[in-house]
């Protein structure tokens, strides 16, 4: 079963800063031992990126909404 979707301004470009051994885990091409946990720690750094990309506001309370 496929499903088709959308991502919301999928063809937009964002940059993240990763060091050479981070780019070269997340490519596949080279596997580190698990204990270093460079793969992990790029997976983190994309995801941030993508977060703060596609949740802009997320990280702010809107407090004039709440009803205090």
């Amino acid at each position: 079963m496929n499903t088709a979707f959308e991502i919301p301004n999928g063809d937009e470009t964002i940059t993240v800063e990763l060091t050479i051994k981070e780019a070269m885990a997340l490519s596949g091409g080279i596997r580190f031992r698990p204990e270093s946990k460079v793969a992990l720690s790029a997976k983190k750094k994309v995801k941030k990126v993508l977060d703060r990309k596609m949740l802009p506001h997320s990280d702010r309370i809107p407090y004039h909404t709440l009803d205090l």
